[in-house]
């Protein structure tokens, strides 16, 4: 399991908010307890299974829904 702090593009709503969660929740590997998407400081954190599904495709999937991912962080849990 890997661990992940994802920056994104200032969010605009709260609904920006659900709508990537659903996302990312939705995503084989991702776990699904572990995923919060904080409006404040517009940053993912989740947890992963390198195993299942890597940064980039979680990165491509917030970016298909129209946001921008500034930077990445990933580390062992």
């Amino acid at each position: 399991m890997k661990k992940a702090t994802i920056q994104l593009e200032a969010l605009t709503c709260p609904s920006c908010i659900q709508k990537i969660e659903g996302a990312i929740k939705a995503l084989e590997g991702v776990d699904k307890e572990s995923t919060d998407v904080l409006f404040n400081s517009s940053k993912v954190i989740l947890n992963f299974d390198d195993e299942k599904i890597t940064i980039n495709d979680i990165e491509n999937a917030i970016t298909k829904m129209g946001y921008e991912v500034k930077k990445s962080r990933v580390k062992d849990k």
